[in-house]
């Protein structure tokens, strides 16, 4: 049986750190003196209320320590309970009337997928600008990481929450202890942060623009305080430094830790996944530049930059964008929609199929092919160096075939409910890879999903959350077996 009693007392824990971001957000629209600082405190306040209910509710449980369903459970009911909580000011400052289309800004932002309703962003006040890159951040690696690098014994059970949240097949340590792995990850998170923040503001953008698109750059999100994104500062310098920043936040973090603290540039090399990543970048982005010179007539230097910016942020599923994709020739869609398939490395906060899947695939294929010709060949499938056991291989082909099949079931209902496919199919692309732009018209890279009906926001709100966390922490709590006994 479930131990409900700890679910509520680890989630009202959790909820005072929703709390505490609201609170900065709270001090920061009074120095603007906007009118959202109501909706802050009252958000904070209820936020702390709702808290110390659950703190209640779980008071007589002493112990912090999960099973493997509570852990599964507690991080899922985390995102959704954090994106609930996260919708109060939207909704009580007036900008986001709507509920469903508050909880969907929410979940986009926590998520980091970027998609957003909102038409122009340039009409919210600071605080809800800064509140809306804050959840981008704090979801980049992780809500339940972030709790387990900053206050270890907040959440037990901390190797099954790590199973529950982390992104990628292989789960990577830097150190025995976890909480120590996840405060050495979180400072090469916050110094890819800072240094992208100090870029975007020798670049030419004012501090709390530098701020705000730091956060959402290294995040992997792509909110944006601008409706015309990174394009609206027309400089080459700042789409340079967020290609730079975007790339470093879409490879895995322990790997730049192991390689660039101990300037070991090699190790990045030998890694497979990170050759993967970087050939298809290049790989796509020349594709794309040379079609840009060719069709549209983007003089080189203008085609190169352009074409690795997209590739570069449909990779690594941010979606910031300096040039409309959609003008730009259709077999370039095909190319961006593989990146959002692909999408970055694990261990890193990039979203999509992840660069160590496809790694794994192309192994199993040429494994395949090996067999085909040597029957009783015994062929071991080894990811630099290390054998990846028949248990992992199983779970990687059901991933990738759940994983079709929930695109399939969303764009099929899509397309049937009068929206056209190529919409249908982007937008549930972009959705479970936390990418966040989509590809065609009315809803294009550069526009608001705000024209979908509300029962496919519910829809992309939910491929959102699956996708974040990696499909089978989601969908295994809806299956019989996890419900009964322990």
């Amino acid at each position: 049986m479930i131990n409900w009693k700890i679910i509520y007392k680890v989630i009202g824990q959790l909820l005072f750190l929703e709390a505490t971001l609201m609170f900065y957000c709270t001090i920061l629209s009074f120095c603007y003196r906007e009118d959202d600082s109501l909706a802050f405190v009252v958000s904070t306040i209820t936020t702390v209320l709702a808290g110390f209910i659950l703190k209640i509710l779980g008071r007589k449980e002493a112990s912090n320590n999960l099973s493997r369903r509570e852990a599964y459970l507690v991080v899922a009911l985390t995102w959704v309970v954090f994106s609930l909580f996260g919708t109060l000011p939207f909704m009580i400052s007036g900008y986001i009337a709507n509920f469903t289309d508050a909880y969907f800004e929410t979940m986009s932002g926590f998520t980091t997928t970027g998609a957003t309703i909102i038409d122009s962003v340039e009409i919210l006040p600071h605080g809800l600008l800064f509140w809306r890159s804050l959840s981008q951040w704090i979801g980049g690696l992780g809500i339940v990481f972030f709790t387990i690098a900053l206050l270890p014994s907040l959440v037990g059970g901390n190797v099954r929450i790590f199973a529950a949240e982390a992104t990628g097949p292989i789960k990577s340590k830097l150190h025995p202890r976890l909480s120590t792995s996840a405060k050495w990850i979180w400072l090469v998170y916050i110094i890819l942060t800072i240094g992208c923040t100090l870029g975007y503001y020798i670049g030419g953008m004012n501090v709390f623009d530098s701020i705000n698109y730091a956060m959402t750059t290294t995040a992997t999100g792509g909110f944006a305080t601008h409706d015309t994104s990174i394009e609206f500062f027309n400089s080459k310098t700042i789409e340079y430094v967020c290609i730079i920043f975007t790339f470093l936040s879409g490879t895995n973090f322990t790997l730049l830790y192991f390689s660039l603290s101990k300037l070991r540039f090699k190790e990045l090399w030998k890694n497979s996944e990170f050759r993967l990543y970087l050939f298809s970048i290049l790989f796509f982005s020349t594709f794309i530049a040379v079609e840009l010179i060719i069709r549209n007539h983007y003089h080189l230097e203008y085609a190169i930059r352009c074409g690795l910016f997209q590739v570069v942020s449909f990779m690594t599923t941010t979606g910031l964008f300096n040039d409309n994709a959609g003008t730009w020739p259709h077999v370039t869609w095909i190319a961006l929609a593989v990146c959002m398939f692909l999408g970055g490395s694990s261990g890193s906060t990039a979203g999509g199929f992840k660069s160590i899947r496809g790694v794994m695939i192309l192994k199993i294929i040429r494994n395949e092919f090996k067999q085909k010709l040597h029957p009783n060949a015994v062929l071991p499938l080894k990811v630099d160096g290390t054998n990846v056991p028949n248990q992992k291989r199983v779970t990687l082909l059901a991933y990738l075939a759940t994983y079709i099949i929930l695109f399939m079931i969303s764009s099929f209902v899509m397309t049937a409910a009068g929206i056209d496919y190529v919409n249908s199919t982007t937008i549930t692309l972009s959705a479970i890879g936390n990418v966040g732009p989509s590809l065609g018209m009315p809803i294009g890279p550069t526009m608001s999903w705000s024209s979908l009906p509300d029962f496919a926001k519910w829809i992309c709100s939910l491929m959102m959350l699956v996708g974040r966390l990696e499909i089978f922490t989601v969908l295994v709590i809806f299956t019989p077996q996890f419900w009964r006994g322990r």
